[in-house]
């Protein structure tokens, strides 16, 4: 495997409560490296938001961090808000689970995409437009002009979501987290989805962390898997182990509230690998 990109070890984020403190992650630990998906999979409360919310440093304010996360060598546990700004976006992007909740209801879109590239990468806002206009194209959105000149609540959900992951195609970040990104969506949108993730992977080399709780998604999609129960990680291991020969009785109680992981499922994966898209 590539060196990862990102590193966390002995990751733990509790919160003050009556009596002794709660525990929302305990001390878990996983790579990722460029170029690969690990999905984080688990039940609601698990923990899975929680990590990603530390990785990006968007924490409650009550919320205490012990451990390390270390992004492309730097550990940013003890990062002020100011150089988290430079981490943010340029080499770690996320794409949260509404898209409302992260796109500005008062900007336009083309504010939005053009914002982190000339703060980031250094371009003129000429320039920056430019790009946006061709990364909204490449994620199959038709009129990139009329969306750019858009509010977010003039678009559906599918779109805001696909402007989200052209927004990190736009800026090339090393390591994308992907929270829940196709909950709520049609499954011919939540497939084109997919195909946009795994494009952003194999077109940028970005490394994605998919948190969800899909057991399908993560057949189609993920390279390893690591399960979450409590705040910690029980299981990690290839998506082919994990979800085949399970070694942990709670991951094979999770498989077995799903249906089976069909062959189309697996299918879809390999075109997808054969085709590079």
């Amino acid at each position: 495997m590539n060196t990862p990109f990102l590193r966390v070890r002995d990751l733990s984020v509790t919160f003050p409560a009556k009596g002794a403190p709660f525990n929302a992650i305990d001390r878990i630990s996983f790579d990722l490296a460029r170029g690969e998906i690990l999905a984080l999979v688990g039940e609601s409360g698990s923990g899975k938001s929680m990590t990603s919310l530390s990785i990006m440093q968007l924490l409650p304010g009550a919320a205490q961090m012990s451990g390390s996360i270390e992004i492309d060598g730097q550990d940013i546990v003890a990062f002020r808000r100011r150089q988290m700004e430079d981490i943010r976006g340029a080499k770690v992007g996320m794409i949260f689970q509404e898209p409302m909740t992260s796109l500005n209801p008062v900007l336009t879109i083309s504010r939005q995409m053009t914002e982190g590239l000339v703060r980031h990468n250094g371009l003129t806002r000429r320039n920056a437009l430019t790009l946006a206009r061709t990364c909204l194209d490449d994620v199959g959105i038709p009129d990139p002009d009329r969306v750019l000149s858009q509010y977010p609540h003039q678009l559906s959900g599918g779109m805001r979501q696909r402007i989200m992951i052209a927004a990190a195609l736009a800026l090339r970040p090393g390591i994308l987290i992907a929270d829940e990104p196709t909950t709520a969506l049609d499954v011919t949108v939540q497939s084109q989805v997919l195909d946009l993730l795994f494009d952003l992977k194999t077109r940028s080399g970005s490394g994605i962390l998919l948190i969800t709780h899909d057991i399908g998604v993560v057949a189609e999609t993920a390279d390893r898997v690591a399960v979450m129960r409590g705040g910690k990680i029980l299981e990690t291991g290839s998506v082919d182990d994990v979800l085949h020969s399970p070694q942990h009785d709670y991951t094979k109680s999770l498989l077995a509230s799903h249906l089976t992981v069909d062959r189309s499922m697996k299918q879809r994966r390999t075109d997808r690998e054969e085709t590079g898209a």
